[in-house]
């Protein structure tokens, strides 16, 4: 039998590109648990811009 490891939130953000083209973002969350998310280019790149409209520099 495998051994069994708990999920936890924590770790880094991470994002990756699958060799189909999709891209995978896996965001840690607070109790526990990763939020896994799967968008194409165009998702992407219009989550970059919502989020460039409210990120601080």
């Amino acid at each position: 039998m495998a051994a069994m490891k708990p999920r936890t939130g924590d770790g880094p953000m991470e994002a990756e590109r699958e060799p189909r083209g999709l891209i995978i973002l896996r965001v840690p969350l607070e109790g526990g648990g990763r939020l896994v998310v799967s968008v194409n280019e165009e998702e992407a790149n219009r989550l970059y811009q919502v989020l460039e409209g409210v990120v601080k520099r």
